[in-house]
């Protein structure tokens, strides 16, 4: 398993249509526990090439999107559990290669917890170039600022390390879990959307997707098999980022190849 602990990134200013908010300060079936996308707003369409997919842009649409029950994919020669955690996942966008994106996204207002937390683990073939490669995207964006606190960009040609090779030819990593120090940050009682992104190469050609879980406030415990050890440097990052972008509503991106 690995483990990326995130905290006051720099910043970006962002202008969404947004959907209604959880009914609580925190995510709601953030585990997919309930075998659905209930509180969860799914999105999608095609991508052709130009820049990477933007979920925002995604929304409304439609995406090949699924809950997934307990066992391994078959595409990393069965090593890579389909569930981190508990019965069921969600799965973004699918194996066949066809332009696809798929996104779900889900905002939770007056955000309560310390952490923002969940585990991924994405599956994708072949890659291109940095810019024109199936991908998974993360983005975190800060409704009360109108900041972008991070985006997230994992594909197999920025860091090819971070792989393993499956014998189908699918480039796989290991269920990563990720956390965003919201206290730490000054931003609690903020509001927040968190979108999740999975695309096709904009060729027609490589296929890519990713499995979700585990959305709360505390790192979510994992289930079945005990992961590999971490193969991933852990990234900490100071919190004057966020005080500083907040402040000076500074225009900044910041693209973490998750490495």
């Amino acid at each position: 398993m690995q483990k990326i602990i995130l905290g006051g990134l720099a910043a970006v200013a962002l202008s969404l249509s947004l959907p209604a908010a959880a009914s609580a300060a925190g995510f709601v079936n953030g585990n997919f526990e309930t075998g659905t996308f209930a509180n969860w707003e799914t999105g999608g369409g095609s991508w052709y090439g130009g820049s990477y997919p933007t979920p925002s842009a995604y929304y409304p649409g439609s995406g090949p999107v699924s809950i997934t029950n307990a066992g391994f994919d078959s595409r990393t020669d069965n090593k890579l559990r389909t569930v981190y955690s508990g019965d069921h996942s969600a799965r973004v966008n699918d194996q066949n290669s066809n332009y696809s994106v798929a996104t779900i996204r889900q905002r939770v207002d007056g955000y309560s917890d310390n952490l923002i937390a969940f585990a991924y683990a994405a599956v994708l073939q072949d890659s291109h170039g940095v810019s024109d490669s199936d991908a998974f995207i993360i983005s975190l964006d800060d409704l009360t600022t109108g900041l972008n606190l991070l985006t997230v960009n994992v594909n197999s040609a920025a860091t090819p390390s971070s792989f393993t090779r499956s014998s189908q030819g699918w480039y796989y990593t290991d269920w990563t879990t990720i956390s965003f120090d919201v206290a730490g940050a000054g931003l609690l009682g903020h509001n927040f959307m968190l979108s999740l992104l999975a695309n096709d190469c904009p060729y027609g050609a490589h296929a890519g997707y990713a499995y979700l879980d585990g959305f709360g406030g505390v790192l979510p415990p994992v289930s079945g098999a005990v992961p590999e050890p971490a193969t991933w440097a852990m990234m900490i990052i100071g919190f004057a980022g966020v005080g500083g972008a907040i402040r000076s509503n500074r225009r900044k991106t910041l693209a973490l190849a998750a490495a």
